[in-house]
């Protein structure tokens, strides 16, 4: 059987008004991968299938009626070196979809302005550089920093120059989950401004990049003039985690709103093509729509929010689409509960001893890493995550569990005396 190339990776490159378009340069990317994968999988079974007929025989009870059938497994033998042929042709036009891909975005480079240049804030802004032009602003004076780092700097109290004033692509809020309301309501009248002077499709994308992902949508979704695009994040990582590069880190994501459209949550996490073969998503209310819908303006939007998370992904992330609401059920029963036994065990006042296994010592880095992180970030956690109190309860009810089956096999070993 001959496999022939599907049509959707024929058009590699789609134009719109003359300028190429990241968004289907994407899913090229991920549907070749999907291919691989499918191939790979393939490869597997045709080896399991080669085995089995030796693996019969050997397990077999001695008896003349079992003969190996020759002819399936020299058809095998066949089909293992096609698949591994089909499999080195994928490759190689994956290699190409993606060097292309790197070609369109830099072809076309982001303005990237980010509001919180602190720790965080500096730690994207090195990797931002590489595939664009950054503009950054925050509250202290971090200007000698930027400029050795290729950033240009606007200090907070000229927000508006820097929304205003400064061609930008995209919008990053690298500030505190604690801060981000009322960062967002210091942020409004600025982009108001800016549509007024320069039209309303001139909104730039915006990025949150919070550890709770509930909080921070519905916010943007309340505060922002419809116009804007959201795109709600989450980097599973930060600069003493990923301080030796990006690569196999995760990405979370949910594309909020494109082009006054607020897509179904759902969808980010389902993201795949119509009944004709049509990139499709589908939003709020139930509509579907596709990647070619009708306007210029939406698959500017596309590009623009696609550009954005190439970034993240030629950086070696992990790439996740997750609804914000499943990303904080999510969240609740791992990264909270990592952070509450940390302060737990950290407030025990836990030391290194001279006998210390490794598996306490794994306890002693939690503490540290946890600790290490400012109590902010941990009440924010807490507090702007529906899911956390019910962790907490559960938390407690697991520990009394424990302790109730402690006692009970302590007074029936008394009473077995």
């Amino acid at each position: 059987m001959r496999y022939t190339l599907p049509i959707f990776l024929i058009p590699l490159i789609l134009h719109c008004g003359g300028k190429s378009n990241v968004f289907v340069e994407s899913f090229q990317t991920q549907r070749v991968e999907s291919f691989l994968y499918n191939i790979r999988q393939r490869q597997q079974v045709a080896i399991v299938t080669i085995r089995s007929p030796t693996s019969s025989l050997n397990n077999a009870d001695s008896s003349d009626d079992v003969e190996p059938n020759n002819h399936a497994i020299h058809s095998n033998y066949g089909e293992l070196e096609r698949l591994k042929q089909e499999e080195q042709r994928l490759s190689a036009l994956l290699t190409s979809v993606r060097q292309q891909k790197l070609a369109v975005l830099r072809s076309r480079p982001l303005t990237i302005g980010i509001i919180g240049f602190g720790r965080f804030g500096q730690f994207i802004a090195k990797s931002f550089t590489k595939y664009g032009n950054v503009v950054a602003t925050s509250r202290s004076d971090y200007s000698a920093l930027a400029e050795e780092m290729g950033v240009k700097y606007v200090h907070m109290s000229e927000m508006e120059r820097l929304v205003v004033d400064e061609d930008l692509d995209v919008i990053v809020l690298a500030v505190s989950i604690v801060s981000f309301e009322n960062t967002v309501k210091q942020l409004v009248p600025h982009i108001k401004q800016r549509m007024n002077k320069r039209g309303e499709n001139s909104c730039p994308l915006i990025v949150d990049v919070l550890s709770v992902k509930e909080h921070p949508r519905n916010i943007l979704l309340e505060l922002l003039p419809e116009e804007c695009d959201i795109l709600c994040t989450h980097p599973m990582f930060g600069p003493d985690s990923a301080k030796n590069g990006w690569e196999g880190q995760t990405f979370v994501y949910e594309k909020t709103r494109i082009n006054k459209v607020l897509l179904y949550p759902a969808q980010n996490e389902s993201e795949g093509v119509d009944d004709n073969g049509r990139d499709s998503f589908m939003d709020d209310e139930g509509h579907s729509h596709t990647i070619h819908s009708n306007s210029e303006s939406f698959v500017e939007s596309m590009d623009r929010m696609e550009r954005f998370l190439s970034i993240w992904e030629e950086e070696g992330c992990k790439m996740t689409p997750l609804s914000c609401a499943n990303h904080d059920a999510y969240a609740a029963n791992s990264q909270f509960i990592t952070h509450l036994m940390g302060r737990i065990l950290g407030a025990q006042g836990l030391q290194p001893t001279p006998i210390d296994t490794r598996g306490f010592q794994s306890v002693l880095k939690l503490v540290e890493n946890t600790n290490a992180d400012s109590f902010d970030l941990f009440y924010g956690l807490y507090k702007y995550n529906r899911n956390s109190d019910l962790t907490i309860e559960k938390l407690r009810a697991s520990m009394d569990d424990v302790t109730r089956t402690l006692l009970r096999t302590e007074l029936k070993e008394a009473r077995d005396k």
